[in-house]
């Protein structure tokens, strides 16, 4: 197998309206960041990934892009990203985009020119659809709530939005679409960005005849999802992609890819595939669905961690020496992982915090910190509908309380409490002082009130903090082959209170144990007398006893 740099790398996700305003208008720029890089370096972290930072009327946070080679100017402009970048070079950094092709914004000169006529050059940049204005041209329906379908007046007929109506779906049928979107990712690889990370990208190649979704509970729309994702010629556009594009280049690519299975990831990330590096999956972060499908993803059921163990260890299994994985608990999208796996009571944050930490650096993988996480920062804990700027939370409320009537007030409040997507939002927590160090102004979205606690001036005071054990858990990547290449397997699936795995390479092996729960537990693994203690978040070795969310790696 060829060793890559991207298969040791750690890479820190950053949410720029989230981690440094330097301007004090509130939101986060591009300023900010190159104030905080010393701290990213200092982390350990080998890559940047920036969450959008295009030009956007921000229905979505940026993920609606009016013009892919411009700066949204609450976040500067070409010159200050390539300041950001070369400090970042400089710093030894390297720095991935988020590249957001499945759709545009409607504010995109390419969808104002295709809803100007139906014989518009542009007209066939889209997806259109004729219709009579009562009945859209199937049942789909959107991942923000409504149809996926939107009747323009003045020429007749509908155009497809999987997400907002603001987010029209690019048609990749078109090759003239596919050599628009090669032509923009050289021009940010010819600045010298290390690469991408695609959003939604298996949802780009639409089935023929676009055919209705499977609705079995008679919802207002049919499930999308099932319909939509690894469309039947995904692995076609891929591979022109790389074709045109990628293989040019030193770069790393990462797809987000919604309901992928691992058969198809080898395909797409397989060593000799010439497609993409990884594949974000979302197996384990989908396991406490509610059980009203109508409902969706919106429920604050626990996570069991039976199902957790099998979700990673398939995917650890079904890629080792055929593709690659990536590794991350928690992002943009996704509420904060000491809340939804581990612990965020003042006891147990910090212990479970690390707990997950060392689970997942351990495995094979590409890791990924998302802001904060580094530091166990938790879920806001809003109270109130007022604190939420999430159009995805928005909208769900309003379907499911207000419209459909499925969920009451106070229980969707407890939905977005455990799964909002603002979990992950709140601003980066630097300092005690007011606002945490974010900004001088109001806060674009309010802070979580935990921020004296938990911050990065305190966690760097203290040499036993999430922050040291996450440089360390870093540190380890870097120097273990072991840690990289290993093989994996899983010990005792049926466990409901402690994850434990090995990893083997070159005559060596890894074995981690975690104990996911807040009490006592005993275990043996039978591991040789020579073993060496390589990691814990305890000071102290009790051997088969397991304290409260102790976690710890040996090698022998």
């Amino acid at each position: 197998m060829k060793k890559e740099w991207w298969q040791k790398a750690v890479i820190y996700q950053v949410y720029p309206r989230s981690f440094q305003d330097s301007d004090g208008d509130g939101v986060g720029d591009l300023a900010g960041i190159i104030k905080r890089l010393p701290y990213i370096k200092k982390l350990g972290a080998d890559v940047i990934w920036l969450n959008p930072v295009y030009k956007s009327p921000d229905k979505d946070n940026g993920y609606d892009i009016s013009d892919y080679r411009a700066i949204q100017p609450r976040f500067g402009n070409l010159k200050i990203f390539d300041e950001l970048l070369a400090k970042a070079h400089q710093l030894g950094l390297r720095l991935v985009m988020d590249l957001v092709v499945n759709h545009t914004s409607d504010q995109h000169k390419w969808f104002k020119e295709s809803k100007k006529s139906k014989d518009n050059p542009y007209r066939d940049f889209y997806v259109w659809r004729a219709g009579d204005p009562k009945q859209a041209p199937n049942n789909w329906g959107s991942y923000f709530g409504g149809s996926t379908w939107e009747f323009d007046e003045k020429t007749k007929e509908y155009y497809l939005h999987l997400f907002a109506k603001e987010q029209p779906d690019l048609n990749w049928e078109n090759p003239e679409v596919r050599e628009q979107v090669w032509e923009l990712m050289r021009f940010w690889l010819d600045k010298g960005v290390d690469g991408f990370r695609m959003d939604v990208i298996n949802l780009i190649s639409k089935p023929a005849g676009l055919p209705d979704a499977p609705n079995p509970e008679n919802a207002a729309y049919g499930n999308v999802e099932p319909v939509v994702a690894d469309g039947p010629k995904l692995n076609a556009y891929l591979k022109e992609m790389n074709q045109k594009v990628l293989s040019k280049y030193d770069v790393m690519s990462v797809g987000e890819m919604p309901s992928v299975k691992p058969e198809d990831a080898v395909q797409y990330t397989g060593l000799d595939a010439g497609e993409l590096n990884m594949v974000f999956q979302f197996d384990h972060v989908t396991l406490a669905m509610n059980k009203d499908p109508r409902i969706g993803k919106w429920n604050d059921a626990p996570v069991k961690l039976v199902a957790l163990k099998q979700a990673l260890s398939k995917w650890q299994t079904a890629l080792d020496g055929k593709g690659w994985n990536s590794l991350y608990w928690n992002n943009h999208d996704r509420a904060r992982a000491v809340s939804r796996f581990g612990n965020d009571s003042p006891e147990f944050r910090e212990l479970s915090a690390k707990m997950l930490g060392l689970t997942l650096h351990m495995m094979q993988g590409t890791p990924y910190v998302y802001q904060g996480e580094e530091l166990g920062m938790t879920n806001a804990h809003f109270t109130s509908i007022k604190q939420y700027q999430d159009i995805e939370s928005l909208e769900a409320y309003h379907d499911l309380v207000d419209t459909e009537k499925l969920v009451d007030h106070e229980t969707m409040m407890r939905y977005l409490a455990t799964e909002s997507r603002d979990n992950a939002r709140t601003p980066m927590q630097w300092d005690n002082s007011q606002n945490s160090g974010f900004t001088s102004g109001k806060p674009w979205l309010e802070l979580n009130q935990n921020y004296s606690e938990i911050n990065v001036e305190r966690e760097l005071e203290d040499k036993n903090s999430v922050f040291y054990f996450y440089q360390k858990l870093i540190v380890l990547r870097h120097q273990s082959d072991l840690i990289v290449y290993g093989n994996y397997t899983e010990l005792d699936p049926a466990d409901a209170e402690v994850f434990a795995y090995k990893r083997q390479y070159e005559g060596k092996t890894l074995l981690v144990i975690s104990n996911f729960t807040s009490h006592k537990v005993t275990r043996s693994y039978a591991t040789p007398s020579a073993k060496k203690l390589l990691l814990s978040n305890y000071q102290d070795d009790h051997e088969d006893v397991l304290r409260p969310y102790e976690a710890k790696a040996y090698v022998y």
